[in-house]
C-alpha cells in the first residue's frame, strides 16, 4: 500500500535510490519541499533546487552512528552535532541493570515526522534512529544527527530534534532495577 509517498518497504519514494540503505531495512526518507523552512526562508545548506532530506529509523539492531553522520554531512557543513542517548546504570537514584524498549507500530512514522519538522524549520539534513528491544548498560538507544554551516545552528537543531523525539515518538522503556523490580517509563 502506498500512502503519502510511503511504500511497503518503509522508504519514501523520492525517485532517487540511496545506496546506504538495504531493501529489508526499516527506513523512512522524506523530501522537505523545495528546501524551504517553515517560515519560507530558503535552505542555506542545501544546494539550490535540492531539498534537504531526512533519515529516520526504529531498529532492533545496534545503530551505526557513522551512517547517520555521513547522511547529514555536506560540503557546506562546518559543524556536525550528534546526540547519543546511552543506557545508564541508574534512574532517579535507583540502580538499573538493563531495559527493554517497546514501540508503537507507527513509531518510525512519528520519528520521521520529528525529523521532517526540524528539516523544514532549518533547511538542514536531519537523521535519527531509536533502538527497540533489550538493551544493556552502555548501549546507544537514540542517535540524532544534524550538520550545518555553523555550530550554533547545528547544536540548536539537534537539541530541537531530541526534544521532539522525546515528547512525540511512542516508544516506551521498561527498566529492570538492580533489586529485581521493574518499572515502565514514558507510558
Amino acid at each position: 500500500m502506498v500512502e503519502d509517498g510511503m511504500v511497503d518497504d518503509g522508504m519514501v519514494d523520492d525517485g532517487m535510490a540511496d545506496d546506504r540503505m538495504g531493501e529489508d531495512e526499516m527506513a523512512a526518507h522524506e523530501d522537505v519541499e523545495n528546501g524551504a523552512s517553515a517560515n519560507g526562508a530558503s535552505a542555506h545548506d542545501a544546494p539550490e533546487g535540492v531539498a534537504p532530506k531526512i533519515l529516520a529509523r526504529v531498529t532492533e539492531l545496534p545503530i551505526d552512528i557513522n551512517e547517520y553522520e555521513e547522511f547529514v554531512m555536506a560540503d557546506t557543513s562546518g559543524a556536525l552535532v550528534t546526540f547519543r542517548g546511552v543506557i545508564r546504570n541508574h534512574d532517579h537514584g535507583v540502580a538499573v541493570s538493563s531495559l527493554d524498549y517497546s514501540a508503537h507500530p507507527d513509531a518510525e512514522t512519528f520519528l520521521a515526522e520529528c525529523c521532517a519538522t526540524v528539516a523544514a524549520e532549518t533547511g538542514l539534513r536531519v537523521a535519527a534512529a531509536h533502538r527497540i528491544g533489550s538493551l544493556d548498560i552502555g548501549d546507544v538507544a537514540l542517535v540524532a544527527s544534524v550538520a550545518a554551516s555553523h555550530r550554533a545552528e547545528a547544536f540548536a537543531a539537534c537539541e530541537r530534534l531530541v526534544e521532539l523525539i522525546k515528547s512525540s515518538v511512542p516508544i516506551w522503556k521498561r527498566q529492570y532495577l538492580a533489586d529485581g523490580a521493574t518499572e515502565w517509563v514514558g507510558i
